[in-house]
């Protein structure tokens, strides 16, 4: 049976094309491509800083010959700690200069989870923040890790370094011989590790091709084509939702790469700078995610000026349909437009989005991206296409689709099958070729735009030597998206208290995963074989919500 197609018919109207041809190369040598035609184009802007295309490739080639004499060759797996700053753009095409992997991991993973991390892509060099050493340090013996690279953009060189560890600005601080050529596949050799869960909980690596990077950035490029401002200017890009993060890594920093356009770098979103900056370069795109959207809505700043980027798009967790129809009123009859759309780890991540101004659906992911299939399949089997209307299991294919998880062939057989990807998310399609998102069938938390794995807070709480029984839930939060929530079950003759609790997990756990609310009860909802049941907690706080 054919599965449906009728966003056809919204490209029409949009006026965009739905196929397109894609060069198969890789990301380095888009670098050099995009570096040679133009070397005196900014490429990064960073607190007045400006670094050009033709600087930023001399930089990544030195760093890369640094890095080969070091002994970085082709496959190698480089993890990169660091928040948005040109050190990690450098660091990210230098390794890929090399044909090595980029491990993106986020700097704010505690011991354990960088330890996981580590071990799990068995990377043998990290570049570090040197405020984040510390944590490396502590978990070095116990990973792989033969070389650290630590560097800082406030900060200078440390007095003393210890064995095995350099600083990494002296490697790009002066010329170099080059680095032998590496002959890279684009379709076929792995650029990114990029770290998702899933079902299990567990964290897996999915391996994104330079290709599949390389064609959602396009892919990215091509959906607002629609739009004068960004087909004819693109001019500048503003970078606060971080490198380490597909989205920004794909819809930020690739993005302007392949349409050589400059990326104003912000290592942290804080209100009142990020509406200076927004206010002060006026950028051509802003990809954000629901809780910067909260924010500025609210912002008096933002409000006197709401027209500073051209487009604005939200992804990575849902936004409530109240605040998309208050942005595309506010764009109403001007040149800036307000788009929704929809991506995972395994797809680079973009898959979805709504088409600016009066074809956008507000609570809809929008229609499938250029060159990028979608269907609804049945829940019992996966394998029956449902028409539109019926609910079922939101399945994708495209080039973007990663070539599966890193290690883990089981996993991947159950997440890629019959040339889908089965995103675990239940949805369902509209007439017009519009998704919605229903449900998940993942446990995921979506709080603030960081994926959170219930299981990974679990095991930190059954720890815990008073703790018989434990479980995360997400339960809607009008900021974050979704909260965290614990509901715990003590050992008989055990105390504990939700302070105690908390000040457990901060020490444990990235701050973002830290359970907002702790619940003691006797006993916790179960299936008939003794399944905790984690729907039934939410549909509680769901249905206490409703109460109020």
């Amino acid at each position: 049976m054919e599965y449906p197609r009728p966003w056809l018919k919204i490209y029409e109207q949009y006026g965009v094309s739905f196929n397109n041809d894609y060069e198969a190369v890789s990301l380095y040598e888009l670098l050099k491509k995009t570096a040679k035609e133009i070397p005196d184009k900014t490429a990064i802007i960073f607190y007045g800083r400006k670094i050009s295309y033709g600087q930023l490739l001399a930089l990544a080639e030195r760093t890369a010959s640094a890095f080969h004499q070091i002994g970085i060759r082709k496959g190698d797996r480089v993890a990169v700690m660091l928040p948005n700053c040109p050190d990690f753009a450098i660091a990210y095409y230098a390794i890929l200069r090399l044909g090595a992997i980029v491990v993106n991991t986020n700097p704010m993973y505690m011991e354990r989870e960088l330890e996981h991390q580590l071990n799990d892509s068995g990377a043998r060099f990290i570049v570090v923040l040197q405020d984040l050493y510390p944590r490396v340090k502590n978990i070095r013996s116990s990973t792989p890790l033969e070389k650290v690279f630590i560097t800082s953009f406030l900060n200078g060189k440390p007095e003393q370094l210890d064995p095995e560890v350099y600083w990494f600005p002296e490697l790009y601080a002066t010329d170099r011989e080059p680095a032998p050529e590496v002959e890279v596949d684009a379709r076929e050799d792995i650029a990114v590790l990029q770290y998702t869960g899933g079902t299990t909980g567990v964290s897996k690596g999915a391996m994104l091709t330079h290709y599949n990077l390389y064609v959602n950035a396009m892919q990215t490029s091509l959906f607002f084509e629609a739009s004068e401002e960004w087909r004819e200017k693109k001019e500048s890009i503003l970078v606060v939702i971080p490198l380490f993060h597909v989205y920004g890594m794909t819809c930020g920093m690739n993005l302007a790469l392949a349409t050589g356009t400059a990326m104003i770098l912000l290592p942290r979103f804080e209100i009142n700078e990020f509406v200076k900056t927004l206010q002060e370069y006026r950028p051509t795109y802003f990809p954000g995610v629901p809780t910067i959207y909260h924010a500025l809505r609210q912002h008096p700043e933002f409000l006197k000026d709401p027209l500073a980027a051209k487009v604005y798009s939200s992804g990575s967790a849902p936004l409530a349909v109240e605040i998309v129809q208050d942005y595309m009123k506010m764009f109403e009859n001007t040149d800036s437009m307000f788009s929704e759309g929809y991506g995972l780890s395994e797809a680079s991540p973009v898959t979805h989005s709504n088409p600016g101004k009066e074809l956008t659906k507000p609570g809809s992911i929008g229609v499938p991206y250029p060159d990028t299939e979608a269907a609804i399949v049945d829940l019992e089997t996966g394998t029956k296409f449902l028409p539109p209307g019926e609910i079922g299991e939101l399945v994708i294919k495209g080039p973007q689709v990663m070539k599966g998880y890193w290690n883990r062939p089981e996993q991947t057989a159950q997440t890629l099958k019959n040339g889908w990807l089965y995103t675990g998310d239940i949805a369902k399609m509209d007439e017009d070729g519009y998704f919605y998102i229903v449900d998940r069938k993942k446990d995921i938390i979506i709080a603030g735009g960081f994926n959170i794995y219930p299981r990974d807070i679990e095991e930190v709480l059954y720890e815990l030597p008073q703790v018989l029984e434990a479980v995360v839930v997400g339960i809607p939060d009008p900021y974050r998206g979704e909260t965290v929530k614990a509901y715990l079950v003590l050992k008989e003759g055990q105390s504990l208290s939700e302070e105690e609790v908390i000040a457990y997990c901060k020490q444990k756990m990235a701050a973002y995963k830290v359970p907002k609310q702790i619940e003691f009860r006797k006993e916790l909802p179960k299936t008939a074989v003794g399944k905790l049941l984690r729907r039934k907690l939410r549909e509680e706080e769901l249905a206490k919500m409703r109460a109020q």
